[in-house]
C-alpha cells in the first residue's frame, strides 16, 4: 500500500479523490442520471426499483464502478444494478420503479 508522510500530500490525495467524485456526479447529472439521492436502478434480469445512490459511498452494495452488486427487491435475487435515467422510461416503468424502494437505511 502506498505510503503518504506528510500532512500536505495527504490532503493532496483526498482532496483529488474528492474532485474526481465531485467531477463525476456532475458529469452524470448533466447526462440525465439523478445521481446523489433516490435513482432508478435496473438489474441484469431487467427488473427496475429505486435505491439511494451516493457516488462514492455504499452501505448496501459493493460498488464495482458504474455498476453496484446488491440485492433485487423484485426478483428476491442479487445482481449487477446500473442507473437508468428517468427519461428512458415510460410513465407505468417509472411508477413502478418508486413502487419498488430497496431496503431503506435509516
Amino acid at each position: 500500500m502506498l505510503k503518504i508522510r506528510s500532512r500536505r500530500m495527504r490532503f493532496v490525495v483526498i482532496a483529488c479523490v474528492l474532485a474526481g467524485y465531485i467531477v463525476g456526479t456532475l458529469l452524470a447529472r448533466r447526462r440525465g442520471y439523478n445521481m446523489g439521492g433516490t435513482l432508478v436502478v435496473r438489474c441484469r434480469q431487467g427488473h427496475l426499483f429505486s435505491t439511494i445512490w451516493i457516488p462514492g459511498a455504499s452501505l448496501k452494495a459493493i460498488r464495482l464502478g458504474w455498476f453496484r452488486l446488491q440485492r433485487c427487491p423484485v426478483g428476491h435475487h442479487w445482481s449487477l444494478v446500473r442507473p437508468v435515467r428517468d427519461v428512458d422510461l415510460t410513465a407505468d416503468e417509472l411508477r413502478f420503479a418508486r413502487e419498488h424502494r430497496d431496503l431503506r437505511i435509516p
